[in-house]
């Protein structure tokens, strides 16, 4: 019964060094800003979204009349994020045939429904993640679509937000302990600019978390709002409850 055990846990290890080597974490995640009350954020992150990561990524369970949660009308969900076919009813799916994703991509990219909620890990949040990954793309021509990435590295993602963020390469410093030589990462060199200045894309990549972030639940913010109220009713409820029981037992000995 021991050398099972001893065995289930030696798996169990082993499918954890391979998770957190194929989630590739060889840097640090930044902390995303997380603002799902912010409604401008949120709209444009849903229009980033729309624009950038509905051609290939579906959202299979979000509708696009759920957007009025955000403060849109649904004449402005018809003009400005469906397209010519889809009704605002309908759920949020991929144009991108299937077959040819795969054929390009070398497997369909997943549904973004709850990619927030389901990337986190030891790293930080689902939002930290993605905030880190959509942030540290870079050229590299030896891979099929011409970008790697250091969060995510070997990815079969291209980068879809280059032109906003231009091209940039990784700095790296050669550290040398034990007699072991090893690539720090030190930083960014711009190689060629983008249509934003660097602050700008971050903040852009991160109102596209940040619908993300609310996508996964929408009902987020009603729930902690709601809990809130409930606790301190509870509390209240309390006190009232304590002071009714000593004033009912006060004249009993």
């Amino acid at each position: 019964m021991k050398k099972i055990i001893l065995t289930l846990i030696a798996a169990v290890g082993l499918v954890a060094g391979a998770a957190h080597a194929a989630g590739g974490d060889t840097i640090a995640w930044d902390k995303a800003p997380n603002k799902t009350n912010d409604l401008a954020s949120l709209q444009n992150g849903a229009k980033v979204f729309v624009n950038y990561c509905l051609n290939c990524h579906s959202a299979a369970f979000m509708r696009f009349n759920r957007l009025r949660d955000i403060g849109l009308t649904e004449q402005q969900i018809k003009d400005n994020l469906l397209f010519t076919t889809d009704k605002v009813g309908e759920t949020m799916k991929a144009s991108i045939d299937p077959k040819q994703a795969k054929e390009w991509f070398g497997a369909n990219p997943p549904d973004l429904t709850v990619i927030a909620r389901s990337r986190a890990g030891h790293g930080g949040t689902g939002a930290d993640y993605l905030y880190t990954f959509l942030r540290t793309f870079y050229r590299d021509e030896t891979k099929a679509t011409g970008w790697n990435n250091l969060a995510f590295p070997s990815v079969g993602m291209p980068h879809v937000l280059w032109e906003m963020q231009g091209d940039r390469r990784p700095v790296f410093e050669e550290h040398e302990s034990h007699g072991h030589k090893t690539q720090v990462f030190k930083g960014w060199e711009q190689v060629k600019p983008g249509t934003m200045t660097p602050l700008q894309f971050d903040q852009t990549v991160g109102d596209l978390v940040n619908y993300l972030q609310w996508m996964g639940e929408p009902a987020q913010n009603t729930r902690v709002r709601v809990g809130v109220w409930v606790l301190i009713f509870l509390g209240v409820f309390t006190v009232i409850a304590w002071r009714l029981n000593a004033a009912f037992w006060k004249d009993v000995k």
